[in-house]
C-alpha cells in the first residue's frame, strides 16, 4: 500500500516540477510579439480570466515594469483602451466579445515606429492572446472533464466493492488502493466507535510512520491512545481537515508529550453516521505534502465512508445468517430423529431471511437510486444555481438561444425577457442578516416559479437578480398584465427573522423582436429596461423601446466621445475669483472643469459627469484638469487655486503621491494649491481619506470641506480631519435674500460661529446680489465667490472692481 501512495505522490511532486518547467502560455505569447518588433524591444501581456484567473509574462529584464504598467492599466480601467503612453510605449486594454476576460499588452520600442505599424502590431497582438487563452482555458476544461471521469469510475468501483463477497480487511486494502489514485492517502484509518462504551475498533490501519500501530478489531478506550485524533473527531461528530496542529487546536486536543510519532502535514477526518450518529470513522494522513486535501476531498471520503458502514452492515447480517445456517446444521445433525418436528421451525426461519434478503435488495437498490441521483446532481451542476435550484445564467441563455431559433423559423407565439431586480435587498442583508437573505431569495424563486407556466422559465442571475423566458401570443397576451402578476406575487409579505418584510421589485422586458440575434441582448435590453423602472420610483415595470434605445445609443456615444477627449485633452479649466468682502481682494480661484466638444461646442459638467462617474472615466478627466491648473500655477503668481477632488479618488492609496508629483514635475507650488472635498468623502472610508488628507496637509496643502451644511455636517470629523476652510452652500446663501427663509440665516450663523470656534477659515459660495455681500459681512464671514465678484472664466485675474450692476466684472 505505501509503494502505492508513494508512486501517488511522486505523480503529484513530477505534475508540478513538469508544470514549472514547462513554458507557459503568456510566455509564448511575449516571445512570438517579442519577434515581431524591432531588436532590444520589451513586451508584456497580462490577463483576468473567469476560468484561468489572473496571469501575465514579460520579456527578461525591462519588461517587468513593462508588465506592472499593463496591470496597472486593467485595475484602472474597465474599459477597451489603445493609447501611447509614452513616445515609444504601447498599451492595450480590452475584453473579449462576452465581457468575461480583460487582456492587456505592452511594448516598449527602441525606436519609433509609425502608426500603421502600431495598429498592425496591436492587431495581431489582441488575436494572439485571445487565441491562447481560449486554447488554455479548452484545456482547462478537458482536463476538468478528465478528473471527473476519474472521479466517477473511482466512485463506481467502490461501490462495486463494498457489495463484493470480500474479506473485510481485504476490502478496505482495495478501498484504501481505489482512494490512493485519486489523491494522496499514504496513510489510512477505519474505526469503529462504541458509543455506550465509548471505545473504538480498529478495522483496518496503514500508518509507515505510527510508532505502535493498534492491534486489528481490539477494543481501545481513549485514555489507551492519547495523541490519536480518532476520539476527538468521534467526539466532534463532523469531518475536520488541515495540518494536525491546527486540527488539535480546533478540536481542543494538546499533543502528548511523550509521543514519538511526527506531526503529519495534513490530515482529513471524516465520520461515520448511521441515522445520525456517529459510529465510527475513516482518516486520511499525509506526512510529507502540506495542504494536499481539499472540500471535495472531504466529500469524496464522505461517501466512501458509507459505502464502507454499508459494507459493514452488510457482512453483519452475512454473519449472522451464516451463524444461523451454522446452528441449524448442528441442530439437524444432532436430532437428525426430529426432523419433522423441525421441519416447521426451519420453514418459518427460511421465510425469516427471505425477508432479511429482501430487504438487503432494498438497500441495494436505495443505494443504485443515491447513486443515481448523484450523477443527475453532476449533470445539473453546471446549470443550476446552488442556493435556490433555479437554472443559472448559462441554462437561460441556452433556452434564450432555442427560443430564438424558433421565433426567426416559426410563427405564431413569441417570447419576451422579464429583467427582476428586488428593490433594497441589501437593506434586508444589512439589517437581518445574509441567512435572511438567502431564505428571501428561495421564496421569491418559489413565487416566481408559481406564476410561470410549465413551458417558461425563470433563472437567477446572481445576488437578487432573476430573469424569466416568457412566451405570450401578441394579440392576446398584454406582457405589462403579465409583469403586474409576478409584481403581485413578490410584493407579498412574509416573515423572516421575526421580522415582517414588504418585497417588491422592479422588472424590465425585451420583447421578441427580428433585430435580435444573441440571448445576450435581449438581456442586456431587459436589464436597461428594469433600470430605468427603478429611476421611475420602483415596484413597476418598463418595457423597452427604441426611444429606450435611443438614449443608450447617445450614451454610449457620448461614452466614446470622453474616451476620445480624454486622449486628446479636450478639456479646459475655468477659473471663479474668491475675493475679501471687505475690500474685493482677489485671494485666490476656483477651478472649474470644461469639456470643449466638437459637435455641441463648451459643455458643463453637469451635461456628463453622470455618465463620466458611472463609467469610471471621471478620475482619468481629474488628472487633465490637474495638470492645466499645475501649468497654470507655474505661471507664478500669489493666490492660489483650489480644485474639485471626486470620493473616487480617496480609493487609491497612492493619490497623494501621485497628487503631489505632478505639481512638483510642473514646476508649481503645492502651498498654492487647495483641494476641495465633500462630507461624503471624509466618510466613505475615514482612515484612508484621514491618512492621505494629513500627507497632502504636510506638504502645504490645505482642504476645503465643500458644500457644507447639505451633508452629515458634524463637529467629529472637522476635529479628526485636517479642515481648513469651509465652503457655505449656495443654497444658504440664495436665502438670505428671501425672507420667507428665516432659517437660512440661522443656518448661516450657526455655520461661522462653528467655524469660528474652531479656528476654520470660511467661504460663501454663489454670491449674486449686494444684499447678500451685506448679510455676510454683518454675519462675519470674510471671504466668498460668486457672480457678484465674477463669473468663471479661461484667466486668472489680478483684481475685480464690483459695478452696481450685479455680475458686471472690470
Amino acid at each position: 500500500m505505501n509503494s502505492t501512495t508513494d508512486t501517488v505522490a511522486g505523480k503529484i511532486v513530477a505534475e508540478k516540477e513538469q508544470a514549472e518547467t514547462q513554458v507557459s502560455p503568456g510566455d509564448r505569447i511575449v516571445a512570438a510579439l517579442q519577434g515581431l518588433l524591432p531588436e532590444g524591444a520589451a513586451v508584456a501581456v497580462c490577463w483576468r480570466d473567469w476560468a484561468l484567473g489572473s496571469g501575465g509574462a514579460n520579456t527578461p529584464g525591462g519588461g517587468v515594469a513593462l508588465r506592472r504598467r499593463a496591470e496597472q492599466a486593467i485595475a484602472e480601467v474597465d474599459h477597451d483602451l489603445d493609447v501611447d503612453a509614452e513616445p515609444n510605449q504601447v498599451i492595450a486594454v480590452w475584453n473579449n466579445e462576452h465581457d468575461n476576460v480583460r487582456m492587456a499588452v505592452a511594448a516598449a520600442l527602441p525606436l519609433w515606429l509609425g502608426s500603421a505599424e502600431r495598429q498592425a502590431w496591436l492587431r495581431l497582438a489582441k488575436t494572439l492572446v485571445e487565441s491562447t487563452l481560449n486554447i488554455s482555458r479548452a484545456q482547462a476544461r478537458i482536463q476538468s472533464l478528465e478528473k471527473s471521469r476519474h472521479l466517477q469510475q473511482a466512485m463506481y468501483d467502490i461501490a462495486d466493492l463494498a457489495g463484493a463477497n470480500l474479506g473485510l480487511g481485504e476490502m478496505l486494502r482495495r478501498v484504501h488502493a481505489t482512494i490512493a489514485r485519486l489523491l494522496c492517502a499514504d496513510n489510512c484509518q477505519v474505526v469503529l466507535f462504541n458509543e455506550a462504551r465509548n471505545s473504538a475498533r480498529f478495522l483496518y490501519f496503514s500508518d509507515a510512520r505510527a510508532s505502535r500501530p493498534p492491534e486489528l478489531c481490539v477494543e481501545y478506550d481513549e485514555g489507551q491512545m492519547p495523541d490519536n485524533l480518532v476520539f476527538p473527531l468521534l467526539r466532534h461528530g463532523q469531518p475536520a481537515r488541515g495540518p494536525a496542529i491546527l486540527v488539535r487546536q480546533r478540536l481542543g486536543v494538546k499533543r502528548d508529550p511523550q509521543a514519538q510519532a511526527p506531526e503529519c502535514l495534513d490530515w482529513l477526518g471524516v465520520p461515520m453516521l448511521r441515522d445520525n450518529r456517529v459510529v465510527g470513522a475513516i482518516v486520511l494522513t499525509s506526512y510529507d505534502l502540506p495542504g494536499v486535501y481539499a472540500d471535495e476531498d472531504r466529500a469524496l471520503l464522505g461517501y466512501v465512508a458509507q459505502h464502507i458502514l454499508a459494507a459493514l452492515d452488510r457482512k453483519q447480517v452475512q454473519a449472522e445468517l451464516d451463524r444461523r445456517i451454522a446452528e441449524h446444521t448442528r441442530e439437524l445433525q444432532a436430532t437428525h430423529e426430529k426432523l419433522r418436528q423441525a421441519h416447521a421451525e426451519l420453514e418459518r426461519r427460511i421465510e425469516e431471511r427471505t425477508r432479511e434478503t429482501e430487504c438487503l435488495n432494498a438497500q441495494l437498490r436505495k443505494q443504485t437510486d443515491e447513486r443515481l441521483r448523484a450523477e443527475e446532481q453532476l449533470v445539473q451542476f453546471a446549470t443550476r444555481d446552488a442556493l435556490t435550484g433555479l437554472p443559472n445564467r448559462v441554462h437561460l441563455l441556452e433556452s434564450l438561444e432555442q427560443a430564438l431559433g424558433r421565433a426567426h423559423y416559426a410563427g405564431g407565439a413569441s417570447f419576451a425577457v422579464f429583467f427582476l431586480d428586488l428593490d433594497r435587498f441589501k437593506l434586508v442583508n444589512d439589517s437581518t442578516g445574509h441567512a435572511a437573505g438567502d431564505i428571501l431569495l428561495c421564496e421569491m424563486s418559489r413565487r416566481l416559479r408559481s406564476v410561470l407556466r410549465p413551458e417558461e422559465v425563470v433563472a437567477r442571475l446572481g445576488g437578487d437578480e432573476f430573469a424569466l423566458l416568457v412566451e405570450y401570443v401578441p394579440a392576446r397576451d398584454d406582457l405589462r398584465a403579465r409583469a403586474g402578476d409576478i409584481l403581485a406575487a413578490v410584493g407579498k409579505p412574509l416573515w423572516i427573522g421575526g421580522r415582517e418584510i414588504f418585497p417588491s421589485g422592479s422588472i424590465g422586458i425585451a420583447a421578441w423582436q427580428p433585430r435580435y440575434r444573441k440571448g445576450e441582448d435581449m438581456l442586456r435590453d431587459a436589464d436597461a429596461a428594469m433600470y430605468r423602472a427603478k429611476a421611475a420610483g420602483r415596484d413597476r415595470c418598463e418595457v423597452f423601446d427604441e426611444a429606450m434605445r435611443e438614449v443608450v445609443v447617445k450614451t454610449l456615444d457620448l461614452e466614446a466621445d470622453l474616451r476620445r477627449a480624454i486622449k486628446n485633452k479636450d478639456f479646459v479649466a475655468y477659473f471663479q475669483p474668491i475675493v475679501h468682502l471687505d475690500d474685493h481682494t482677489v485671494v485666490g480661484h476656483e477651478a472649474l472643469l470644461r469639456w470643449r466638444h466638437e459637435n455641441y461646442g463648451l459643455m458643463l459638467p453637469g451635461e456628463f459627469i453622470a455618465m463620466g462617474e458611472e463609467s469610471g472615466l471621471m478620475e482619468q478627466v481629474d488628472w487633465v484638469m490637474y495638470e492645466q491648473v499645475a501649468e497654470r500655477l507655474a505661471e507664478g503668481g500669489d493666490t492660489y487655486v483650489s480644485v474639485n477632488v471626486s470620493p473616487r479618488h480617496f480609493r487609491s492609496p497612492d493619490f497623494a503621491t501621485r497628487f503631489l508629483d505632478l505639481f512638483k514635475c510642473k514646476g508649481a507650488d503645492v502651498s498654492r494649491v487647495r483641494l476641495e472635498i465633500t462630507e461624503g468623502a471624509l466618510l466613505e472610508d475615514a482612515p484612508r481619506t484621514q491618512r492621505i488628507l494629513h500627507t497632502l496637509r504636510h506638504e502645504g496643502v490645505l482642504i476645503f470641506l465643500d458644500d457644507f451644511g447639505t451633508g452629515f455636517s458634524g463637529l467629529s470629523y472637522l476635529h479628526r480631519f485636517p479642515i481648513s476652510v469651509v465652503k457655505i452652500d449656495r443654497s444658504f446663501v440664495a436665502g438670505l435674500d428671501d425672507k420667507a427663509r428665516p432659517e437660512s440665516l440661522a443656518l448661516v450663523r450657526a455655520i461661522l460661529a462653528l467655524a469660528s470656534s474652531l479656528g476654520i477659515g470660511t467661504v460663501a459660495e454663489g454670491v449674486e446680489t449686494r444684499s447678500q455681500r451685506r448679510a455676510l459681512l454683518d454675519l462675519g464671514c470674510t471671504h466668498a465667490q460668486g457672480y457678484l465678484f465674477g463669473r468663471p472664466a479661461r484667466q486668472i485675474v489680478r483684481e475685480i472692481c464690483v459695478s452696481p450692476d450685479i455680475g458686471h466684472v472690470h
